[in-house]
C-alpha cells in the first residue's frame, strides 16, 4: 500500500500516513535527526489493519518549528496534531525523544492513548549541569559549533547509533534523514533534552505499554530500560540482540514483527 505524505489544513504539521482512515490509529513519533519517511517500512508493514501515521516533529520535515522547544512544547505539539488529524485514542510508538515526547503527553492526557511503545528512549536526562549530560551535549553541538554542516555530521552521527550488521538501506535512510534536518532544529530539541526528568511518573502510566531496547545501544542502554520497564504496571519488555539505536531501520522486519506480536495482545 502507498504511503502518503500529508499536510494538516492548518499548515502546521507535515505527516506520512498509509491504511484506512475508519481503521485503529497507530502514530509513529521518531528521534532526534530522524523524520516521518524513516518511518515508512512501518506504515506499509501495519497499513493493512491500522491506520499508520508518522509526524514530523515540530521544526522537522514539514512541520512548523516552534518559538519555544521543550519536551513539553513538544508533547502539547503531539496533542494538536492529534486533533488536528483527526486521530483519537491512539497506539503511540516513540523512538528516542519521541519516547520522552510520549511520556510526557501520557502524563499530561492518562487517558487519551490506547496504549504506548516507548522504543529505545529514557525516563529522563537528569541534572542540565551534570558533568555526563554537559558532554553528550557538547560531542553533538560541538562539531555545529565548529562549523560542520548536518550532511557533513549525518556519516559519523549515525555510525555511532548503529549496532551490528544493521540494514544497510535503513542506514542510508538513517543518513539521509540526519542530513536533511535543519541545524537549528537540531539543536534545539538536543537542548531540551537538558532537565527532562519523568522518573517518578512512570508508576502511574495505566495503559498497556511496551518497551522496547537494542543490547548494543549505547543512547539508551538495555539495562536502564530494563529498569524502567519494570517502573511500569503491567509493562512488556523486549530487547533486539545485536541491534544499536535506530532499531526500526537497523532491523525493520524483526521490530514489525515484535511491534505486530504486541499489537495483537491488545485485542
Amino acid at each position: 500500500m502507498d504511503v502518503r505524505a500529508v499536510l494538516t489544513k492548518d499548515g502546521r504539521f507535515g505527516y506520512e500516513e498509509a491504511g484506512r482512515a475508519d481503521a485503529p490509529p497507530l502514530v509513529f513519533l521518531h528521534g532526534i535527526g530522524g523524520a516521518a519517511r524513516g518511518w515508512r517500512r512501518q506504515l506499509q508493514d501495519f497499513s493493512p489493519s491500522w491506520r499508520a501515521v508518522a509526524w514530523d516533529m515540530p521544526g522537522y520535515g514539514r512541520s512548523a518549528p516552534l518559538p519555544m522547544v521543550s519536551i513539553a512544547t513538544l508533547a502539547q505539539a503531539l496533542t494538536d496534531f492529534l486533533a488536528t488529524a483527526g486521530i483519537e485514542r491512539p497506539v503511540l510508538v516513540g523512538h528516542s525523544i519521541g519516547g520522552m515526547i510520549v511520556q510526557q503527553f501520557i502524563a499530561d492526557h492518562p487517558e487519551a492513548a490506547r496504549a504506548v511503545v516507548l522504543a529505545q528512549t529514557s525516563p529522563s536526562f537528569g541534572r542540565p549541569d551534570g558533568d555526563w549530560q554537559k558532554q553528550f551535549i557538547a560531542d553533538r553541538l560541538g562539531p555545529l559549533d565548529r562549523g560542520e554542516t548536518m550532511a557533513q555530521m549525518a556519516p559519523a552521527l549515525v555510525a555511532a547509533m548503529v549496532g551490528e550488521a544493521p540494514d544497510p538501506a535503513g542506514v542510508a535512510l538513517a543518513r539521509d534523514c540526519m542530513a536533511a534536518t535543519a541545524p537549528e532544529s537540531y539543536r534545539g530539541v538536543m537542548l531540551a533534552l537538558t532537565g527532562f526528568d519523568l522518573k517518578d511518573a512512570l508508576g502511574r502510566i495505566a495503559v498497556p505499554t511496551m518497551a522496547l531496547a537494542g543490547t548494543k545501544d549505547a543512547n539508551a542502554p538495555a539495562t536502564m530500560m530494563r529498569r524502567m520497564a519494570h517502573a511500569i504496571p503491567g509493562a512488556h519488555y523486549v530487547e533486539l540482540e545485536g541491534c544499536g539505536h535506530l532499531a526500526n531501520l537497523e532491523r525493520p522486519e524483526a521490530f514489525s514483527a515484535l511491534l505486530r506480536d504486541w499489537l495483537e495482545t491488545l485485542s
